[in-house]
């Protein structure tokens, strides 16, 4: 089977939304929740904080699913998360597993 992991960084403000969302979602794998900083351009949502710092705070949701699986959590995000500021983006996970 072809698995991606599904990566999604978003402000921490719709951190609730995302994960309400992701559990929502029927036969959905489990996934990883983190907190992270976005650097470099695009700061017109920044605060007045983060514009002094040169860098906004984000939450990050990473997904290992079936690559068949992926647009479907996407159009579901889309239809219950309509956010600009939501950015994702596909990777190919050449092997997954368990140590035990």
């Amino acid at each position: 089977m072809e698995l991606r992991r599904l990566n999604l960084v978003f402000p921490p403000v719709l951190e609730d939304a995302v994960i309400t969302a992701l559990l929502e979602m029927p036969d959905l794998p489990g996934f990883t929740t983190l907190r992270g900083e976005g650097h470099g351009s695009g700061f017109e949502q920044a605060s007045a904080k983060e514009c002094v710092r040169g860098r906004v705070a984000r939450s990050m949701a990473w997904l290992v699913l079936p690559a068949g699986r992926v647009d479907e959590v996407l159009d579901g995000l889309r239809h219950q998360l309509p956010h600009p500021e939501v950015t994702w983006w596909c990777e190919v996970v050449e092997r997954f597993g368990r140590l035990a």
